[in-house]
């Protein structure tokens, strides 16, 4: 797959992932030192909604977004009661590194999301390597090829969160057997946010028994986890309104512990 049907900065992002890969894929990847995987399926259980909090420094929508040291800002997330971390790995549109990664999930006892755009089996296979617990999977990028990357993901025993951003690729995804899915409000597109598709896909959803939903992009009030709540997901993604912020530990104290605002 070339990329070349996808238009726009994804087209963009994926094919340069792809040029990436090919330039890594002769390179043999260490062995995990990490160790056991843990789990973001089991940490997102609990009876409230849990926040996945992000280190990210910057994005296609909002350029320059931080200046953040990676293993400071997860101990931070885990101390202000995170339930998992995301770390972005894309180096080129989001200044996210694998250094980032390690650094992080080094730092903190919680699951550790790698959050890139997957566009090769190899990169599935480079997480697991680097001590990720959980890697991103686009439904709007990886399509049809989505069993296999599900396939290599569990084979390496690593959780796969599956997004998804309408009707049919939600229906795709639990076709698949997707067991942990998130719901990302913006269109990669146009990279515009909407954050009542979350409240719409899951509105009349046939929820089979084990699914677990997080709902992305766009929260920065803790009404709208509330919200969230109220209509069943299990967990929430902050980005930018925390990562950006200038008292992020305010912030996402203020997220995490939503039912007290």
């Amino acid at each position: 797959m070339t990329f070349t049907h996808l238009p726009g900065v994804l087209g963009e992002i994926c094919r340069r992932r792809l040029a990436d890969v090919a330039k890594l894929r002769s390179r043999p990847l260490p062995e995990r030192h990490a160790g056991p995987v843990r789990s973001l399926r089991t940490t997102l259980a609990g009876p409230r909604v849990g926040v996945i909090a992000e280190i990210k420094r910057a994005s296609p929508s909002q350029g320059r977004i931080a200046d953040l040291d990676a293993a400071a800002t997860a101990e931070l997330y885990q101390r202000c009661g995170a339930r998992g971390i995301s770390v972005l790995t894309e180096p080129h549109w989001f200044q996210g590194s694998e250094a980032d990664l390690r650094s992080a999930r080094g730092q903190v006892a919680l699951p550790v999301l790698r959050k890139d755009f997957l566009v090769d089996l190899y990169q599935v296979a480079e997480a697991w390597s680097w001590g990720a617990d959980v890697v991103l999977l686009i439904v709007t990028v990886l399509g049809r090829r989505l069993p296999q990357f599900l396939e290599a993901a569990r084979k390496r025993g690593l959780e796969a969160l599956v997004e998804v951003h309408t009707a049919s690729e939600l229906r795709w995804a639990l076709e698949c057997g997707a067991d942990l899915i998130g719901i990302n409000n913006r269109d990669l597109h146009t990279l515009k946010v909407d954050t009542q598709v979350t409240l719409e896909l899951v509105a009349h959803l046939d929820r089979p028994k084990g699914l677990v939903l997080v709902a992305e992009s766009g929260y920065s009030q803790p009404q709208e986890i509330r919200q969230l709540e109220a209509a069943g997901i299990h967990g929430v993604l902050i980005g930018t309104s925390v990562a950006g912020d200038a008292d992020p530990e305010r912030t996402l104290r203020r997220l995490v512990r939503y039912w007290e605002s």
